[in-house]
């Protein structure tokens, strides 16, 4: 039991129990109890198995349990899967009623010491605001997977990353034992030696739901150049693509997912610009190029109003798009300061009194401030302190 696990520091014999048998949790149940863990499960209808040992109520299944998954489903309305067109109907969440249903009947039944672990799809802040005042016992972990269907037991033994999600992320003192018990977990189950990113329940349900809508918009992305390819001719959207693909500095690369300033220079943003022309020209039905400009617009207007919060009189450390240069073409920097002008923020240069907040435009750029001054930092890497405010963490 579990016990052991506090006092000697290691796993053995974890019990586990799957709540959901259906297209997720029937096979990696399944695939539980092929690597060697005693394993029970419960779904609301009928199910059979020949290797799970299928219980006729929850209350039975989750009995003695070290672990229990929930994998039971988060649908959307019916007409939302995709099938069908959507951009022009109401957003709808998913509908989180099941998950609901177990979580209030685990907290009847469960005791503080079982290990309630989420694995369903749900949107960002849904296990704060909606599920975690359901089950009062202890707090939950969400740990959701990132499998096909068709291929559910190899993706959940093979998976990319094993996302771990809590109240307070590893380092809460109450909830830091969570994670280090289900890492023991995957360590004994899966057979790739996948790494583990952990965090809070925020952290994790973005890691999911960002993750599939990556690829969803690499797909569109493509595609895009496949539309281009049919209408202006002379082309083969493969050759392009292929060349894409093979461009391992930047795209296909961890390069560019450093959250911070948005894109400048002399290309980025003026070949969006432009190419909203040639989807326009070409008729392709839908423009990318506008919604990725809006999105920058959108996003630098939102920096604006955060520095803004700490106060009017604003410093940048630099105009320029790229550090230790003087060019400001398509400069990100004076895109921010022209919504803090527009929004009714004071830009000052570094001699000017007062300055209330100093923008670090750059990772490289250096700052000299007194304690009464706020640095906002988009990057998140300049050394913590109280006067240092860190954008988006």
């Amino acid at each position: 039991m579990l016990e052991q696990f506090f006092d000697n520091k290691i796993l053995f014999d974890t019990r586990i129990a799957w709540i959901g048998l259906g297209k997720l949790g029937m096979p990696c149940a399944e695939a539980c109890v092929k690597k060697g863990f005693d394993t029970t499960g419960y779904d609301i209808t009928s199910k059979s198995s020949n290797l799970v040992d299928i219980k006729d109520s929850i209350k039975d299944a989750v009995k003695d349990r070290d672990i229990i998954f929930v994998a039971t489903p988060t649908p959307h309305e019916q007409g939302y899967d995709g099938r069908e067109p959507t951009s022009d109907k109401p957003v709808k969440d998913f509908n989180y009623d099941a998950v609901k249903s177990v979580l209030k009947q685990l907290d009847k039944i469960c005791t503080e010491r079982q290990i309630v672990v989420l694995v369903s799809t749900v949107l960002p802040g849904t296990v704060r605001r909606e599920l975690d005042p359901l089950y009062q016992k202890n707090k939950i972990v969400y740990n959701p997977y990132l499998i096909a269907m068709g291929t559910v037991a190899n993706d959940m033994l093979n998976p990319e990353m094993v996302m771990i999600g809590t109240k307070n992320g590893p380092k809460g003192t109450k909830c830091g034992y969570k994670t280090e018990i289900l890492t023991n977990f995957y360590q004994q189950l899966c057979e790739n030696s996948p790494r583990i990113e952990s965090g809070t329940w925020e952290d994790v349900e973005c890691m999911k739901i960002f993750y599939n809508t990556f690829i969803s918009s690499k797909i569109a992305f493509v595609n895009m150049i496949q539309d281009v390819a049919h209408k202006l001719g002379f082309m083969n959207v493969d050759n392009v693509t292929n060349a894409l693909a093979s461009s391992s500095k930047r795209i296909t690369s961890g390069a560019y997912m450093k959250a911070g300033m948005g894109d400048g220079g002399a290309c980025h943003p003026r070949d969006n610009i432009a190419l909203r022309w040639l989807a326009k020209d070409l008729s392709l039905g839908y423009d990318l190029f506008e919604t990725i400009m809006t999105s920058r617009e959108r996003q630098a207007e939102n920096m604006a109003k955060a520095i803004l919060s700490h106060g009017k009189s604003v410093y940048f450390t630099s105009d320029a798009y790229k550090p230790n240069t003087n060019l400001i073409d398509g400069s990100y920097s004076l895109l921010v300061q022209h919504f803090v002008k527009k929004h009714g923020g004071t830009l000052v240069n570094g001699f000017d009194n007062p300055v209330q907040v100093i923008v670090r435009v750059h990772q490289s750029d250096q700052i000299t401030a007194d304690k009464d001054t706020i640095i906002f930092d988009p990057w998140r890497s300049y050394p913590k302190a109280d006067n240092v405010v860190y954008y988006g963490a």
